[in-house]
């Protein structure tokens, strides 16, 4: 029996004040372009003023109604969710760990990054859409928040099961800043037991070639683009999700003009739910069936267990390897919990490697800050040339705040990590320790 069909949308609207290129126009296409009437349920990131937040909700209240901004931190969390269907409660989960806040140029921290849940009442079915924004990436080669991002991708997972429920369908659209082969991927997958909604390689949401803002350093880098912007899904139980369309729905140019929405993609996902029979002589097993929709014609489908507990019950000698299918050729992966024990041990070496860093970082802060406290005394006790007091005055003033930033960093900001990056691994370890012998309630 089909319970609801919805078409999901999330993009990053790139927000930034006084940086993003073209932002007023662009924010008015996307306006223009979701109030057409084709999307749902819309999720939106870095949505990072008070004005544009407003200006989306009021273009498109039309055919969107319902709407959440979530506020945290200093500028917002920058996620908005837009709603044909009424909203019915909603829930932020700010991450334990989220860049630095000295990092200015990066700016995450102030964002106060996190979850946020969104429970959506569509049909009589209860819809949990969740939107997230994982810390950026900003150099693949020293990747100074890759455990950041891991813990993060983690944690969304944990409130991801914590809350879902009784709901028909979980969903989690957002910008994850993570590639398929990225382990903060890998991790978000395969603990909260979801499903990436694309099943073909050739689909690219960041970076891309035909993009008016992708620079020449970075097709250099890639090429083909990248795929940072995920739908996620997971099925209630005794609920079918099928996922009967992926594309990606904007023009490539805002029509009229020669920029594009975004320096993003937005991405739809189009899914059906099913009622299924409820069995009464084993868990119920649920299948997700995916069919993408790829340019040129070109079709891909994706068989695999996954719905609901689909996995739980069964040992890894039991449970059937999933298949992926494309483009008629076939070929197998890991099971569930084998990956997903994979990708936690990757996850708690990261762990393990920041934590020691953390050390380090603590005894060169604070060295740093003895070696400053000996130069200020010595300016103190030195008599400034005539004409020189105003500077060695400045002077005096510039390395004293040097001083309390470096033992800042290396007592307060030092604990405050480490307590964040220890909770996450504290929390991969007890899953690690018991999800094979009690995997039905993982």
């Amino acid at each position: 029996m089909l319970l609801l069909e919805l078409n999901i949308l999330t993009l990053n609207i790139w927000g930034i004040p006084y940086v993003s290129s073209d932002r007023a126009p662009r924010i008015e296409a996307i306006c223009k372009e979701l109030a057409s009437g084709k999307y749902d349920i819309v999720s939106l990131q870095e949505v990072w003023t008070q004005q544009d937040s407003e200006l989306l909700q009021k273009g498109t209240e039309a055919i969107l109604p319902h709407s959440h901004y979530f506020h945290s931190g200093v500028m917002g969390a920058g996620l908005l969710v837009l709603s044909k269907y009424p909203i019915l409660g909603t829930l932020f989960h700010a991450w334990s760990v989220n860049g630095y806040f000295h990092r200015i140029q990066h700016a995450d921290w102030f964002g106060g990054k996190g979850v946020g849940l969104c429970r959506i009442l569509v049909g009589g079915q209860m819809v949990h859409l969740y939107n997230a924004h994982l810390h950026a990436e900003y150099d693949n080669a020293n990747d100074e928040y890759k455990t950041h991002r891991v813990i993060q991708a983690f944690d969304t997972a944990q409130f991801i099961e914590a809350t879902r429920g009784n709901s028909a369908l979980q969903i989690l659209a957002g910008d994850l800043n993570a590639q398929p082969q990225d382990i903060s991927y890998k991790v978000l997958l395969y603990t909260s037991k979801m499903l990436d909604s694309c099943a073909s390689d050739s689909f690219r949401t960041n970076e891309c070639q035909h993009n008016s803002y992708t620079s020449k350093q970075a097709l250099a880098r890639n090429p083909q683009g990248i795929r940072i912007d995920h739908i996620f899904v997971r099925g209630g139980d005794h609920v079918n999700a099928e996922i009967a369309e992926y594309k990606l729905p904007f023009p490539e140019r805002v029509p009229g003009e020669k920029f594009s929405y975004s320096d993003h993609e937005a991405v739809l996902a189009k899914l059906k739910l099913f009622k299924l029979a409820a069995r009464t002589e084993e868990p119920p097993v649920a299948t997700i069936e995916v069919n993408c929709q790829v340019e040129e014609g070109e079709s891909c489908a994706v068989r695999q267990l996954g719905a609901g507990d689909a996995l739980g019950g069964a040992s890894d000698d039991q449970q059937q390897q999933p298949e992926v299918q494309c483009n008629g050729s076939s070929t197998s992966i890991q099971s569930m919990p084998a990956a997903r024990t994979a990708a936690l041990h990757e996850a708690l070496a990261l762990c393990d490697a920041s934590l020691l860093q953390l050390n380090t970082d603590r005894i060169l802060y604070y060295s740093a800050a003895t070696f400053l406290f000996v130069l200020l005394v010595l300016l103190v006790e030195f008599t400034a040339p005539v004409g020189m007091r105003t500077i060695f005055l400045l002077l005096k003033f510039i390395v004293f705040g040097v001083i309390l930033f470096c033992v800042f960093m290396a007592s307060i900001w030092n604990y405050m990590e480490r307590n964040g990056v220890l909770q996450g691994k504290k929390s991969m370890e007890v899953m690690l320790h018991h999800a094979q012998k009690y995997e039905y309630f993982y």
